[in-house]
């Protein structure tokens, strides 16, 4: 497992915190950042915010549910959900939405989700070298109001991206970012 060397003292003010966090980051910037979050004993939430405007990109966290709807068009996308026991990741496309009881529902035939909106409270379009295989990774991240992660929607898990995801990709931050 990857280690940093990076201490994040509590007597930094906050530009030195979010730099020691870039420092942290940059020591191997495939690294997945729930594990960075770990080591540096902080929510993953504060990573990317620390990253903003290098390769992270915050949303408009209030249009969380435009932001989800608009994964429609983007067709097979890969889910990763984690707590504090288990990490899943699923294949699938986001449709066949509908609201009930409070939750945003998504039922296709290879995903089913049920989304508790009121406990999203940050959305972050977030690029980076892939842990698996260094090829760039293009995913949207939404993180609770614990600044945990709630779930992230990957659009090229596994390979390159083609220059229509990238496109799709830079057009959602457009139209959501904050």
């Amino acid at each position: 497992m990857f280690q940093t060397s990076i201490n994040l003292s509590p007597d930094l003010n906050p530009e030195e915190r979010a730099q020691a966090i870039r420092d942290a980051y940059n020591q191997d910037r495939s690294q997945m950042t729930l594990m960075l979050a770990h080591q540096l004993k902080i929510q993953e939430v504060e990573i990317l915010r620390a990253l903003q405007g290098d390769t992270a990109y915050e949303l408009d966290a209030t249009r969380w549910e435009e932001i989800i709807r608009a994964f429609e068009a983007l067709g097979e996308v890969t889910v990763i959900v984690s707590n504090g026991a288990t990490t899943i990741e699923v294949t699938g496309q986001f449709g066949k939405f509908f609201n009930k009881d409070g939750f945003l529902n998504i039922r296709t035939d290879s995903l089913d989700m049920h989304i508790r909106g009121w406990e999203l409270a940050s959305v972050f379009a977030f690029k980076k070298p892939s842990h698996l295989d260094k090829h760039e990774s293009l995913s949207f991240q939404f993180y609770d109001k614990r600044g945990n992660s709630a779930f992230k929607v990957f659009l090229n898990f596994d390979k390159a991206p083609t220059p229509e995801i990238v496109e799709q990709y830079n057009q959602l931050i457009q139209k959501f970012g904050k």
